[in-house]
């Protein structure tokens, strides 16, 4: 335990280079006395102007060319991008299409969650420095993280045609849809993911966790009869309600000097989205098989510790098995791949549950199908603002810790988040002015 922080005693928080997230980031925390006094979550990762990029292009490239942003969760672009595009040219997937939709969906959760969990959170909670030094004390924990996640790669592979940046999906659905055979031959592999996820629950439900959980502003989509990953409304904790399409309404993006990412903000505040928001607000829509084994796991319909991400996590990981192993039992081959589309000119929105969180896209037209606008709003930015709020009131909270654990806390904090910062820098409002 530390000393208790003298009146005037300034403290400094510094990390050049946060290890375990997807892209480049730091840390700056400054306490004077008793007071934090400044907090920057530092994002210096270059932008790299995907929105620019996209106009005057056709519709049909862009669920392509926004996979390219994340290589973790590439299906979340082409969903949103998708979306909003059949809402711009009147379209609507439904039935089989859909459902191969939401199937490719949950490899993705699966992948994804078991990266984090496993390889970037886990060995915080264990004292280690890296999975890899955790992989020499218990491989056969590592041995499971791996068949995991590579149970959801191989549900992307054929649903998407790769795993990593999927080349199969398209505007109206897909260029090639599977045959029920392919799916049936993944599902005793998935009812060995679903073991390992169960087990994975309760591993990570008797870690110890820090006593933190802030009055947060939970945001996220809910739509009645299911779990959210394909669209749906958009709800918060207090009281928002809204159709996709009113996103910008409501919600606010802007440029801070650290940060090469946007901050968001809903009428002025900070938010959560990803896992933790999506529990909260649809706990009620999870399976009772699944919401059983959440409070085994100690968790119930409300949980505010963002430590104890790592376990809601774990069970969603649980429930996209599950999602995953329903869809293949249900799954009639459409017709055809992919509705017929006409170009026209419009504007659509639409957005889906990415791992990390609500993943935003708008697009306008012309009427021969060309990108005239765009705008994408990624859930890391979106969880930015609230980041720094986490920092700000953990580090108040313990003041009394030594820095050295103090300053793992912070990282720990971050990373409960799971941010992708790679997504999150795709864009800055740029003006040039050019001076003759």
């Amino acid at each position: 335990m530390g000393e208790a922080p003298k009146p005037q005693q300034t403290k400094t928080i510094r990390v050049g280079n946060l290890a375990r997230v997807e892209g480049e980031g730091a840390l700056y925390v400054r306490v004077k006395g008793s007071q934090v006094e400044e907090v920057r979550l530092n994002i210096f990762e270059p932008p790299r102007f995907f929105e620019a990029f996209l106009r005057g292009r056709s519709f049909a490239e862009v669920p392509d060319i926004t996979a390219r942003i994340c290589g973790i969760c590439p299906v979340a672009y082409q969903m949103s991008s998708c979306q909003a595009l059949e809402a711009a040219l009147g379209v609507q997937v439904e039935g089989p299409l859909k459902a191969l939709r939401r199937l490719l969906y949950c490899g993705e959760w699966i992948e994804s969650h078991a990266l984090h969990i496993y390889f970037l959170h886990l060995p915080d909670f264990l004292g280690y420095s890296d999975a890899v030094r955790l992989a020499q004390d218990q491989p056969e924990r590592i041995q499971q993280a791996l068949a995991l996640k590579k149970t959801g790669n191989e549900l992307m592979t054929l649903l998407g045609g790769r795993e990593i940046h999927p080349i199969n999906v398209k505007v109206g659905g897909f260029y090639r849809v599977p045959r029920k055979a392919e799916l049936l031959a993944l599902r005793d592999k998935l009812e060995r993911a679903r073991e390992i996820a169960l087990l994975t629950v309760h591993f990570v439900g008797s870690l110890d966790f820090p006593d933190f959980a802030p009055d947060y502003t939970f945001v996220s989509l809910r739509q009645e009869g299911e779990y959210p990953i394909l669209g749906g409304r958009l709800v918060s904790s207090r009281g928002l309600d809204i159709a996709v399409a009113e996103f910008e309404q409501h919600f606010r993006e802007e440029h801070v000097p650290h940060s090469n990412a946007l901050h968001a903000t809903l009428e002025g505040r900070p938010y959560l989205v990803g896992p933790l928001a999506r529990y909260n607000l649809n706990f009620d829509q999870l399976p009772t098989t699944v919401q059983a084994v959440a409070r085994e796991a100690g968790l119930g319909p409300v949980c505010r510790n963002p430590f104890q991400s790592i376990v809601v996590r774990a069970v969603e990981t649980l429930y996209a098995c599950e999602e995953a192993l329903r869809l293949i039992a249900e799954y009639e081959e459409p017709d055809a791949p992919c509705l017929a589309i006409t170009p026209r000119a419009g504007e659509g929105a639409g957005s889906s549950e990415a791992p990390r969180g609500i993943l935003y896209h708008r697009y306008r037209m012309d009427e021969q199908g060309l990108i005239t606008e765009a705008r994408i709003v990624p859930p890391t930015s979106q969880n930015q603002k609230m980041i720094e709020e986490d920092l700000r009131q953990f580090v108040a909270a313990n003041l009394q810790l030594p820095k050295p654990e103090l300053t793992l806390r912070c990282e720990q904090t971050i990373r409960n988040y799971d941010p992708c910062i790679s997504c999150a820098t795709h864009f800055l409002r740029l003006e040039i002015e050019q001076v003759r």
